[in-house]
């Protein structure tokens, strides 16, 4: 494994690397900030009323017993 050292210089590929996974991280960010589910910054663009009508209907309560 060392050897693979002699080949790349050690400075010039931890270099390449961390600038490889920033450009992807970034990638990423900005991917996740275009999509409405994703968004922190602005948060939803649905309506407030869309949202409440996908939620589902609240169960009924249980009815009392009988001669109390």
């Amino acid at each position: 494994m060392w050897r693979i050292w002699l080949i790349f210089d050690p400075r010039r590929a931890l270099v390449g690397l961390f600038t490889f996974l920033l450009v992807l991280a970034l990638l990423i960010h900005f991917i996740l900030l275009s999509t409405d589910r994703f968004n922190w910054l602005e948060g939803s663009r649905t309506p407030r009323a869309a949202k409440v009508q996908q939620m589902a209907p609240v169960p009924a309560a249980p009815m009392a017993a009988p001669g109390k």
